[in-house]
């Protein structure tokens, strides 16, 4: 009776999962072919796709604008990453003291995440603006000139770093701040003790206690980056001067619904994973050296 319970039942697991492999099947795993299929085609939404090979990829590697695009975007990156981590990691420090109403100000720093981005991108465009922004108000009172954030192209990526790490900081502060909290206090009780200044606790304790939790960060906050998209649509228009906040994903989606070239858009968009790929394995190849596992 017993084997005839298991032989009548074995299906009953696949009937719980079966929603979820639908979906994963026809909304994930099926559009990642379907774009990896589309990457050799020539396919511009009206007509049945055409093969061409690898000529997608050719024409990318042979256009300078799509090199100022992948530079761009590596400039995005090597600014936001850094950035984010540095600021979110001294925020998670500033508010891991045991103070009444620290809650309150965990609260305060973290709903910038909550805000929509194209709300935050709105507010900054203002506060941006050359003319009658708040920024260069402030700045002016100060004696400085303010730079004219989103027209000249030398300030239009840092003016897209701020924003993000504005809107994003308090995200990666949350996870420093559970990180902070397996910090064992009686480490830092006896290095006070024997003399160390907060400095050298800090990059000889903590830094390695946490040094798993800056690794997700890093892994998460670097592909995050390489997908920024809403900042430049809202707050640029598009590249900005000179396509000079032109980013691949931007790119990507330009090319596939304002050019309906879809063939093109799938190319980037699968160089844009093996970029993500490369990178996550070289960070995963290096986190042996930094990285502290108990």
């Amino acid at each position: 009776m017993a084997r005839s319970f298991s032989r009548h039942k074995w299906y009953e697991p696949w009937l719980y999962l079966a929603p979820v492999l639908i979906g994963l099947c026809v909304f994930t795993a099926g559009p990642v072919l379907a774009s990896l299929f589309l990457s050799f085609t020539h396919w511009d939404v009206t007509s049945a796709p055409v093969f061409i090979g690898t000529a997608n990829y050719s024409l990318l590697f042979a256009s300078q604008l799509f090199w100022q695009v992948i530079g761009n975007t590596g400039y995005y990156v090597l600014l936001y990453v850094p950035c984010s981590i540095i600021v979110s990691l001294g925020l998670a420090l500033l508010l891991n003291e045991k103070l009444r109403g620290i809650a309150f100000f965990r609260t305060v720093y973290f709903l910038p995440v909550v805000t929509s981005m194209v709300a935050a991108a709105l507010i900054f465009g203002w506060l941006y603006n050359s003319d009658v922004g708040l920024l260069n108000f402030l700045l002016g009172k100060l004696g400085i000139t303010g730079p004219r954030w989103l027209e000249d192209p030398h300030w239009t990526m840092p003016s897209l770093v701020i924003l993000s790490v504005w809107k994003n900081a308090g995200y990666n502060m949350m996870i420093f701040l559970a990180g902070l909290s397996t910090v064992p206090l009686e480490l830092h009780e006896a290095a006070r003790l024997d003399g160390a200044s907060p400095a050298r606790r800090f990059f000889g304790i903590t830094l390695p206690l946490i040094s798993p939790v800056l690794f997700f960060v890093l892994i998460v906050t670097t592909i995050s980056a390489f997908q920024v998209f809403e900042q430049t649509y809202v707050l640029m228009h598009g590249g900005g001067p000179g396509n000079s906040t032109l980013t691949l994903s931007f790119y990507i989606w330009q090319t596939a619904f304002q050019f309906f070239n879809m063939g093109s858009a799938s190319a980037m968009a699968y160089i844009l994973f093996l970029i993500l790929g490369l990178l996550t394995l070289v960070q995963f190849w290096v986190r042996k050296r930094w990285v502290f596992t108990q």
